[in-house]
């Protein structure tokens, strides 16, 4: 049997879209506890490392940060433009990151395990986390996370009955509430 180039070239075409299709659907499949496993391991490694930018990274990748940082923000969200949003939300994941990579030595992670999710309302599932530090104690996280396209993403993480948004919502409505009530001044500091 004789394979032109035509045939093979629509013969690799094919293979490509189902190979595709099926590592879609494999993505699509993940449960909300599957990705919170992986997103995981991916805060212990940056833990272990220290490093800002590994947090960072984790944070641009798996966070809802237009949920988050609106939320943030509360009543002051109306007043800060759509244009200055996007320096704003990286302004607030550096600061995150920066935080974060400071005090990972202080509680030194042996690993994270996810123990299991339950549904919520609108979309949302929670996903309950043990995370075990070097020492042996351990804590809980209940993330809460939505579906975005074909993955999830994070808009809530409750670590002893305090959840990340009302923390990062008290620091930095305070701040703007400092500040002559004007959000671009905490743009400005988070992007220091």
């Amino acid at each position: 049997m004789h394979i032109t180039s035509r045939q093979f070239a629509g013969a690799r075409t094919l293979i490509a879209c189902v190979a595709f299709l099926v590592s879609a659907g494999a993505a699509m499949a993940e449960t909300p506890a599957a990705y919170m496993q992986r997103v995981a391991n991916e805060l212990v490694a940056a833990s272990r490392s220290g490093s800002a930018l590994s947090f960072g990274t984790a944070l641009r990748s798996h966070a809802d940060l237009p949920a988050i940082g609106l939320t943030a923000l509360g009543s002051y969200a109306n007043s800060l433009s759509k244009t200055d949003r996007p320096a704003y939300y990286n302004g607030m994941v550096n600061w995150i990151a920066r935080y974060a990579a400071k005090e990972a030595p202080k509680y030194p992670v042996a690993r994270a395990v996810v123990v299991g999710q339950s549904a919520g309302t609108g979309g949302i599932t929670y996903v309950d986390t043990k995370v075990v530090l070097r020492d042996g104690s351990t804590y809980d996280v209940r993330w809460t996370v939505v579906r975005r396209g074909t993955t999830y993403k994070v808009r809530e993480a409750e670590i002893l009955m305090f959840q990340m948004t009302t923390v990062l919502g008290n620091l930095f409505q305070d701040y703007i509430s400092k500040n002559q009530d004007n959000p671009k001044a905490l743009v400005a500091a988070l992007n220091q």
